[in-house]
């Protein structure tokens, strides 16, 4: 499913090849077009070539229908959010889930900009995440509320979030999404580049 045919590609600077790694590493499910979305945290560098990396790579991912942005730049880091945009559309169209982000601030007509934008002004009020950055994520609405009403403690299992419904329908999407990243990295390091990895929506 993952294997594409190897293309001679040009080399990667330091910088870029970094980005790459990170990227593939917290994000394969997304690039796979199994999960909605995700975020990595990575340094800002000084000499500003890292925003030049990511500016190429945001146009790459707009022809597949990947959004890539930086949600917040904080004390020399930066936290990028990939998302797929018409899976996070669909997403934050569900009743439900509007109901729940009316709880935070979020007006019930913002569409993924405008919901994102709220995203940032909460992530620069506190050093913590906001609760409801699990929607954003793609996480299921019950796990997401199980974790506010626990305070992240007592659930079933975790792995890519913390579970307190559905355990084993999720335990076996955690371990397809292990073997998501696990497929990935090998392919990267074979010297596929994302646009090669990245299934278009």
């Amino acid at each position: 499913m993952y294997e594409q045919r190897l293309q001679t590609l040009p080399p990667r600077s330091a910088v870029e090849a970094a980005l790459e790694r990170s990227l593939i590493w917290h994000c394969a499910p997304v690039l796979a077009g199994l999960r909605p979305a995700s975020m990595v945290c990575l340094p800002l560098d000084a000499a500003g070539e890292m925003e030049r990396c990511l500016e190429k790579l945001a146009q790459e991912f707009a022809g597949s229908g990947l959004y890539l942005t930086v949600l917040r730049r904080r004390e020399g880091r930066m936290l990028l959010y990939l998302c797929r945009r018409a899976g996070m559309e669909a997403l934050l169209a569900v009743p439900e889930l509007r109901r729940f982000l009316e709880r935070y601030g979020y007006a019930p007509e913002l569409d993924l900009d405008g919901a994102l934008e709220r995203l940032r002004r909460r992530l620069g009020e506190g050093e913590e995440f906001p609760h409801e950055i699990g929607v954003f994520l793609g996480y299921p609405l019950g796990d997401v509320e199980g974790f506010i009403r626990n305070g992240g403690r007592h659930c079933a299992c975790a792995g890519c979030w913390k579970v307190y419904c559905n355990v084993q329908e999720t335990q076996r999407l955690f371990a397809r999404f292990q073997r998501c990243r696990e497929v990935y990295c090998r392919l990267w390091r074979q010297g596929r580049s994302l646009r090669q990895l990245t299934v278009a929506a």
